[in-house]
């Protein structure tokens, strides 16, 4: 996928972490960040405040540098919806770039935005080792991951702690057609959008390159895709990680309302998290302190992840049908970039650290890979 062409359009604001080996990059000390966002763009969505200034000015010059596709001079290279996987035989490089995947398409590049979720997954993972062990190796570069290689669970475990979401697979969407058992799990009648629920669940889907499909627990031992065993001890991992993950979210003013993990076997037959944890992509946060007054009016939660961007393709496209999507404009490309930003910070307690802009992104993972001994 290409850099957008459409120039930077992001209003100017005020405004953890896994260090890089060897990059040039500008440290700024981190502003304590306000509760909620302060204004609305012209494309109708509230654009976060606490973002620092030097970052926002970045972002607009990191538009048109963004990581979109990587070619390093290792073997086995695999693309997927944002990741570049290099397998090496007994560890596996991931590149998290910069583009911006939904409904199964892709959507725009991010600035910014596969720095902040591997970084960002590097912290949880560290964080909830005590729950169970992930496959992460080292972090080389901000949007690189060594990970031990793992034979991976085909099952994407979707844990959820409220009634929402846009997506076919979404549990609103099941729930608001009529659907009252869904994925193994049961829900009473009078449901509203954005409900919280009475306790956590997972909706487990089939993991596929094309587009998941929602599984019972039962489906999922029936058709070998994992034993019983393997799922109770799994499910019931993922659903430690989630329920830890909320907590933490909790302390931070922030409601981690739903996200998917993947889980693989080491050599060793051990269970390993494999993916990210957490992070803006694979997970959706709401503000706290605005959520039950929102909810009450009738009002969407004010969220920091990508749902916004779903919805303006939602209201203007069939994104799952239409062979050509509308080109996300600039200005909801860098408010997203801000939100990764900000919820960076805001988890982990460090500041983003903005890379050197006058390097092209790939040069400088190569150089770090060489430092590190992986490429030559």
């Amino acid at each position: 996928m290409q850099s957008l062409s459409r120039k930077p359009a992001c209003a100017q604001s005020q405004r953890r972490g896994i260090g890089a080996v060897g990059r040039r990059a500008v440290v700024i000390r981190a502003q304590a960040a306000p509760s909620a966002p302060s204004s609305s763009s012209s494309a109708g969505v509230e654009s976060i405040s606490g973002v620092r200034a030097e970052v926002v000015e970045a972002i607009a010059k990191a538009r048109h540098n963004c990581l979109t596709a990587t070619n390093l001079p290792l073997p086995n290279r695999r693309q997927g919806k944002v990741r570049d996987t290099y397998d090496l035989g007994d560890t596996v490089v991931i590149v998290t770039t910069d583009r911006q995947s939904a409904f199964d398409r892709l959507l725009a590049a991010v600035p910014f935005k596969g720095a902040v979720l591997n970084q960002t997954a590097a912290w949880w993972l560290d964080a909830t080792r005590h729950i169970v062990p992930s496959a992460l190796l080292s972090t080389p570069d901000p949007n690189v991951a060594v990970m031990k290689k793992c034979a991976v669970f085909p099952v994407e475990f979707v844990c959820r702690g409220f009634m929402t979401g846009s997506t076919d697979t979404s549990l609103w969407t099941h729930y608001k057609a009529g659907a009252r058992n869904y994925c193994g799990n049961a829900f009473p009648d009078g449901m509203r959008k954005n409900d919280r629920l009475a306790k956590n669940v997972i909706t487990p889907t089939t993991k596929a390159e094309d587009h998941d499909v929602p599984i019972s627990p039962a489906e999922i031992v029936a058709q070998g895709l994992m034993t019983q065993q393997e799922w109770d001890t799994v499910s019931a991992a993922a659903l430690r990680i989630f329920e830890f993950g909320q907590q933490e979210a909790a302390k931070r003013g922030l409601l981690l309302v739903d996200t998917k993990y993947e889980f693989g076997k080491d050599s060793d037959g051990n269970i390993r998290i494999i993916d990210e944890v957490h992070t803006p992509d694979s997970s959706r946060y709401w503000l706290a302190d605005t959520y039950e007054a929102r909810h009450a009016a009738g009002q969407e939660p004010q969220n920091i992840d990508k749902e916004f961007l779903r919805l303006w393709f939602r209201e203007r496209c069939d994104p799952y049908k239409d062979a050509v999507l509308p080109e996300a404009p600039a200005e909801l490309v860098c408010e997203l970039s801000k939100r990764y930003v900000y919820l960076y910070e805001k988890i982990t307690g460090q500041p983003f650290a903005v890379p050197d802009l006058g390097v092209p992104v790939n040069d400088r993972i190569l150089a770090n890979l060489r430092k590190a001994g992986i490429c030559k």
